[in-house]
């Protein structure tokens, strides 16, 4: 216990480093995943899934599988539907322009009439082994008739095109708009120049360390059902597999999401695997574990991306944009998955301006059903694609405007005066300096010093760039009310319980969760900072529906500015309620009460007590104002945002391309983002590094891409290419802070910066590597093979085999 007349002096508050609390547990190898936990008597569950993209099931045969040893049950799509299980449901709504709701086809746990993707379950198989159940779902006899798929967007929209879904006719979910397309059409009118540009925003495999995993437990004594998952959120997984789709009371489903191995958003939606072991584990009355393999994640996780896009931006003679038009084509995969609606649209086509004064835009978003996994949010969920789009289209239009890259951009930067800046495209930013991270950026990639640069790697026979891009994210989806408002169906607060205990040590009660980001050492560091209690005497829960109030999870760069948020709010509950305590022992008035630095002191003079004084006294109350407070130190806030907070920042990256064999070399990156207040420097930078990572492996390397026949041809980590240590240089990373003006914090979330600034500024320095062939432009990724046959075309053509030749 503390001496507490003397507190100990606080460390590892806001702007420190200390480690991480939660490394030890992991690096001992004492973490405890869901694939950790073993209930007493569980079963294990595999999945049979189709390996047609499209099909009609004509029978499913389960007499020889059900004979076979250790097999617990089979299930199919007819049981699931006598059991009158709901789908999955969509958690975002959208309408098309013409006021028409989406198409929203049901999405069953089974395959019930039709297969639709490659990976769609058709049965489950539950036994006393994982093995002895995949042998079982190898003997079921399934006969479909194969349907012509659709794994591609132009061709699902062709006339006469296969139907994913008969009640989307044309396969389109929804045809959606944002902006005003008179205003675009008047600006492109009076254009002095209109750059044009093509994009794939290619689609993405999440592949998080940690395979997703479902374990479903049964309590027939209470009737309560308890679902382990590998989660983002927990309660929204209650929320929704209990009320839409099992119907369970909330009080009677506990949901629990342990330590999870990174999500990078694939572990934000509801699975029907989640749902499928609950509901089987109640009807045997044992718990029924899944496990998910490498090669089934591939077809069976939410894939990310997959947009195709064109643009164009007017300009005037000075180089002011004028007006911006865009239209995409967007993935929604065969169903829609939880957030998919609200990716290319309000996630998206909102942030269309990015850092610039475009008076006018105009976007349009036509999503499209495919006989593919199902497209949901990956690490950044619709600020990549749009920052990508922008950030290439900035470089045409100094291309075609005759124009220096940085000259184009400062020219069309969002002053700093201008904030709050209200947008052409829905959004209000509060706050930025994109002149400062610029400015910071160039300096530490030496911008100026490039050419130099260039002329020395041509001497050595390689082709140097150089690229940048300067970007503006939305973070925190927020407000609930203005979210609603736009299709979510669900509450996007957070909510923390503060638990001062009465030796002055504190538990947090946290709605998000951590999977990889280091909450809770960030959350600890917020609490020794506004209570002055050592940080080592913090503890911060998470991730169990039965210990933690109400949450809504972690994505969106969310956690700090909405959970810490969310968690200021409760201490300063704790405060106040301290003061009255603190006033009462003292003898003083509670307005001459002031806390700071762990202690509670009346003004102006030396009389003080120590927080842990004042915790020991709310829990022993023998001297206690108990007609004015109740005893007992816990008090629980929630924080609805009022705005979306807006990270932005400058990314540069320099590449040398080998002309011979078509490979890109990293050579520097350096990332400069302003995300508001900095809680922990290392974490930060550590996250940056992971988005930057993510972001290069998208603009280089990966690339999921089916066949026409809907089969995934990059279905292993022996086809889908991921970013190794020698794809990845030391990345430099820099913050210039402008604070949120709205939460408590100043905090804009730093999770997803990397992701988002990352995959232009790479493409961009490709492109400039290759200048003297004439390439205006190449799609991601940028592959060796790619860069190989854009420089013999050139060369064919004519270029020059080398600029310093």
């Amino acid at each position: 216990m503390n001496d507490m007349s003397n507190p100990v002096i606080i460390k590892g508050g806001i702007g420190d480093s200390p480690k991480r609390t939660e490394d030890h547990r992991f690096l001992s190898g004492k973490g405890r995943y869901t694939d950790d936990i073993n209930r007493p008597g569980q079963a294990y569950a595999y999945f049979k899934r189709s390996d047609v993209a499209h099909g009609v099931i004509k029978s499913i045969d389960t007499t020889a599988a059900a004979a076979m040893p250790g097999v617990v049950a089979i299930y199919t799509g007819e049981d699931i539907a006598k059991a009158g299980i709901g789908g999955v449901p969509c958690g975002w709504q959208l309408h098309s322009k013409d006021g028409s709701p989406m198409v929203e086809p049901p999405h069953p746990i089974l395959a019930q009439g039709k297969v639709r993707y490659v990976g769609d379950a058709i049965a489950m198989v539950i036994a006393e082994t994982t093995e002895q159940a995949k042998d079982a779902a190898e003997a079921l006899v399934i006969d479909i008739e194969t349907l012509p798929a659709v794994s591609e967007m132009r061709a699902a929209t062709a006339p006469g095109a296969a139907l994913v879904h008969d009640a989307a006719a044309g396969n389109i979910c929804f045809d959606w708009h944002i902006g005003d397309k008179a205003a675009v059409d008047a600006a492109f009118a009076t254009a002095f120049k209109i750059a044009k540009i093509d994009v794939v925003n290619n689609r993405l495999i999440p592949n998080p360390m940690e395979p997703r995993a479902a374990i479903g437990d049964f309590d027939q004594s209470s009737g309560e059902h308890t679902l382990y998952t590998t989660s983002q959120n927990p309660h929204v997984i209650r929320l929704l597999m209990g009320a839409f789709v099992l119907q369970i009371p909330e009080h009677k489903l506990r949901v629990v999401a342990p330590d999870v191995g990174g999500g990078f958003g694939a572990k934000i939606f509801h699975y029907i695997e989640e749902a499928a072991v609950t509901w089987a584990a109640a009807k045997l009355n044992r718990p029924v574990k899944w496990t998910c393999e490498r090669g089934e994640a591939f077809i069976t996780d939410a894939h990310g991306r997959d947009h195709i896009t064109h643009a164009e931006l007017a300009m005037a003679e000075d180089g002011k944009f004028l007006g911006l038009r865009v239209n995409t084509m967007a993935n929604m995969g065969a169903y829609l998955s939880t957030f998919a609606p609200s990716v290319p649209t309000y996630l998206s086509a909102t942030l269309l301006a990015g850092v610039y004064t475009t008076p006018a835009i105009y976007g349009e978003v036509k999503a499209i059903f495919t006989n593919t996994v199902p497209v949901d949010a990956y690490r950044g969920a619709g600020r990549p694609e749009t920052t990508f789009l922008l950030e290439r289209l900035v470089d045409v239009a100094a291309k075609e405007m005759g124009m220096d890259r940085v000259a184009i951009r400062r020219r069309n930067f969002i002053p700093i005066d201008a904030y709050p800046y209200q947008t052409p495209v829905a959004l209000m930013y509060d706050s930025g300096n994109h002149e400062a991270t610029l400015a910071r950026c160039m300096e530490i990639a030496d911008w100026n010093g490039f050419e130099a640069r260039r002329a020395a790697a041509a001497q050595r026979g390689k082709l140097r760039g150089i690229g940048m891009s300067t970007y503006l994210e939305a973070c925190g989806i927020a407000p609930s009310a203005v979210a609603g408002a736009l299709g979510a169906r669900a509450g996007l607060y957070e909510v923390a319980n503060v638990r001062v205990h009465p030796t002055g040590s504190v538990t947090v009660f946290t709605g998000t969760h951590s999977h990889g980001q280091g909450h809770e050492t960030t959350f600890a560091q917020l609490v020794a900072d506004q209570l002055g209690v050592p940080f080592e005497s913090v503890e911060v829960v998470h991730g169990d529906t039965a210990k933690i109030p109400f949450g809504m999870g972690t994505y969106g760069s969310r956690s700090l500015a909405v959970g810490g948020s969310a968690m200021v709010k409760a201490m300063d509950k704790i405060i106040a309620k301290g003061k009255k305590i603190a006033a009462h022992l003292m003898e003083a008035a509670v307005d001459d009460i002031e806390f700071k630095d762990g202690k509670f002191t009346v003004t102006g003079t030396d009389k003080s007590k120590s927080f842990a004084e004042i915790a020991i006294t709310a829990y022993v109350p023998h001297n206690y104002p108990i007609e004015e407070v109740e005893p007992g130190l816990d008090e629980t806030a929630f924080y609805d945002p009022k705005n979306f907070t807006y990270p932005g920042g400058c990314h540069i990256c320099e590449v040398e391309i080998d002309p011979e064999t078509g490979v890109v070399q990293l050579i520097a990156f350096t990332a400069v983002d302003d995300i508001g207040r900095v809680i922990n420097p290392m974490i930060v930078h550590g996250q940056v590094h992971g988005g930057v990572t993510q972001g290069i492996g998208q603009a280089l390397l990966e690339h999921a891409i089916y066949d026409e026949t809907g089969q995934l041809l990059s279905g292993s980590l022996m086809d889908y290419t991921m970013p190794r240590a020698d794809n990845i240089v030391n990345i430099h990373v820099g913050t210039e802070s402008t604070m949120c003006t709205h939460n408590p914090l100043g905090a804009k979330g730093v999770g997803e910066v990397g992701a988002i600034g990352s995959p232009p500024a790479v493409i961009n320095a490709v492109v400039d590597a290759l200048r003297d062939y004439g390439v205006t432009h190449v799609d991601m990724p940028a592959t060796a093979q790619k860069i190989w046959s854009i420089i013999n075309a050139g060369i064919n053509a004519g270029a020059p085999r080398m600029a310093a030749e």
